[in-house]
């Protein structure tokens, strides 16, 4: 029985160079392509695929957004992250979004069979060139990385009301307004409205610095 995989990566000479160095493996099978995480999920949600090897800077809907939505969904799906870079954020990111594995763009092909293989096998698999300090400290100190957990802050020191608080682990968990507002029994529009003020509160302009400054507090 083969693995089939569904590749994603807004550069074709990529995808095909994967599908050059998969082509010969008589148990793996690639059954979809896609140039973006919106299509990437399109096409799980049709195909059904064991493994989503996807790269992480894309256009529309990067990887790390995709990965965390496809763990939302009761999907079979793994998914392998793909990237140019070693950097301890996109790592942990990737980790924080669900993701099985991380491979750099020139992992050579045993590596790249090798972290197939276990990942399908149900193991999780993080190129050599990574910090496996890095890795294991994350996953020692994130017991359910997609739990959901209300923010103790000290002394409130953002002065965010108790709404807010309760808004902001589901921002950081990669939800949506839409999501937000069916889970708190809110309107779209007043999430809209506590999201901006909070953040407004806390000096960010972006999830990015929202996660960063967020990672300051005592979320235990």
């Amino acid at each position: 029985m083969s693995i089939k995989i569904i590749l994603a990566d807004d550069h074709t000479i990529v995808r095909d160079g994967i599908k050059y160095l998969l082509e010969e493996e008589e148990n793996i099978d690639i059954i979809g392509e896609a140039s973006n995480g919106i299509e990437a999920l399109a096409l799980i949600e049709s195909k059904q695929p064991d493994i989503l090897i996807i790269d992480v800077r894309m256009p529309e809907m990067n990887g790390i957004e995709a990965v965390t939505i496809l763990n939302q969904k009761p999907a079979k799906t793994k998914a392998i992250v793909l990237s140019m870079h070693d950097s301890e954020e996109y790592i942990l990111k990737s980790i924080k979004a669900g993701a099985h594995g991380y491979l750099l763009k020139d992992t050579d092909k045993k590596e790249f069979i090798k972290a197939i293989n276990t990942v399908y096998d149900g193991g999780k698999y993080f190129s050599g060139d990574i910090s496996n300090i890095i890795v294991s400290n994350y996953l020692q100190n994130t017991a359910a990385p997609q739990q959901i957990i209300a923010p103790k802050l000290d002394e409130n020191q953002f002065g965010l009301t108790k709404k807010e608080r309760q808004i902001l682990p589901l921002i950081l968990s990669g939800k949506t307004n839409s999501e937000i507002s069916e889970i708190l029994q809110n309107s779209k529009r007043t999430i809209e409205t506590h999201r901006f003020n909070m953040m407004k509160k806390m000096n960010v302009k972006n999830l990015v610095e929202l996660s960063v400054k967020a990672a300051s507090l005592n979320l235990n």
